[in-house]
């Protein structure tokens, strides 16, 4: 069974940065892509970011894109979301995603074959 373990959530002022964390305890996916979602109190839970573990193509929502960076180290297995200028709006559990079944629904959490247990984000005003 695939484990996504993730970490480096944490409480931060607005404008600070956090680092966060997925690491694979394998990486047999039938599709080469992870994604990052979020999910605010009291919302439904939304995508951010995702990543191909081959290529290297990287997908953004509108609400991060010029903030966040994903990457990934492909001999730990290990996919990394890099969070600059962090706002308020950006609290939240972050969850990691892999082996969506189809690449072109890859923003959709339904499509996702594989979850963490999430990390709380906290970003104070």
């Amino acid at each position: 069974q695939v484990q996504l373990v993730e970490s480096g959530g944490g409480l931060v002022q607005a404008g600070g940065s956090l680092r966060l964390s997925c690491a694979a305890s394998e990486r047999t996916f039938s599709s080469d892509t992870m994604g990052w979602f979020r999910q605010a109190p009291g919302e439904e839970r939304e995508f951010v970011a995702a990543i191909t573990w081959n290529e290297g193509n990287t997908y953004y929502s509108r609400a991060v894109r010029d903030r966040f960076t994903i990457s990934r180290d492909n001999a730990k297995n290990t996919v990394y979301l890099q969070m600059n200028s962090l706002k308020p709006e950006d609290t939240g559990v972050y969850y990691c995603a892999a082996d969506p079944r189809r690449f072109r629904y890859l923003r959709m959490v339904g499509e996702y074959n594989y979850w963490g247990q999430g990390t709380q984000v906290t970003v104070s005003s």
